[in-house]
């Protein structure tokens, strides 16, 4: 009876550990569950464009020096060929397996970018509040960035006046970021990786990219974050001993 317990409680103990271990995915399972995520994208409203991969430490553009390594748009056309069409996802996907997509801000939503430690902070504290938040995807640290929060929200669409929007040009280039530290407002012109996308020096099996909340989320109005965005973004800059805080800029407050 004895040795009977203990052959049980051995199977017992060792029950836990088996039912942690994951098995690895294959790659038809890793290119369906892509597949998925882009079409689940795209079905709620993002317009998706196909846009550069790592290629062990290099970018899938071949260009010398590439700024925005496996960050950036494969065509100069993208704005106009940014689509939500199932059929077109669909041909883009299986035809470049490896390809990351952007999504064109500014049409149908905006985003708010901001730093990782910073948007986990304020996200706990939107959520513990009530407020609705949206979609929101994870960047993981990359050339140094510390990781970003990128914060899927409805678009403020175009302004009256043009001085009250934050020009785009400084958004879109994450080369930037030294200069422009804190907050960015993805809107008309810019565009932003949507998961699962890979950077240079990934894991194989943990996209750099990923959502921490879904695209079936609906889009909320950017100024019911903005404030909390912009809080977290300065507590993050004071602890980081930045005296820029990168959100000292007219924000597009001018609409309502």
């Amino acid at each position: 009876m004895g040795d009977g317990i203990g052959r049980y409680r051995g199977t017992e103990s060792r029950l836990p550990q088996w039912l942690r271990r994951r098995p690895k995915r294959t790659a038809a399972e890793d290119e369906n569950r892509r597949e998925n995520l882009l079409l689940a994208t795209a079905a709620a409203g993002l317009p998706l464009a196909p846009a550069a991969y790592p290629v062990g430490y290099r970018c899938s553009c071949e260009r010398i020096g590439c700024p925005t390594p496996a960050r950036h748009p494969v065509s100069f056309a993208w704005q106009t060929q940014s689509t939500t069409d199932r059929g077109q996802i669909e041909r883009w996907a299986r035809n470049e397996p490896e390809a990351n997509f952007v999504t064109a801000t500014g049409m149908v939503h905006d985003v708010l970018d901001v730093p990782l430690d910073a948007g986990r902070a304020a996200l706990e504290r939107l959520l513990d509040q009530g407020v609705e938040v949206g979609p929101v995807a994870e960047s993981a640290d990359s050339a140094g960035d510390g990781g970003r929060m990128l914060f899927f929200t409805a678009t403020r669409g175009t302004p009256e006046d043009e001085d009250e929007w934050w020009p785009c040009e400084l958004d879109c280039h994450p080369e930037t970021m030294d200069e422009h530290p804190g907050l960015r407002w993805h809107c008309r012109g810019s565009y932003v990786l949507v998961p699962p996308a890979r950077l240079i020096g990934d894991e194989e099996e943990r996209p750099a990219v990923s959502w921490v909340r879904g695209p079936e989320h609906p889009l909320p109005d950017p100024l019911n974050l903005l404030e909390t965005l912009t809080d977290a973004c300065a507590r993050h800059a004071a602890e980081q001993g930045d005296q820029h805080t990168g959100h000292e800029v007219a924000w597009p407050l001018g609409r309502r």
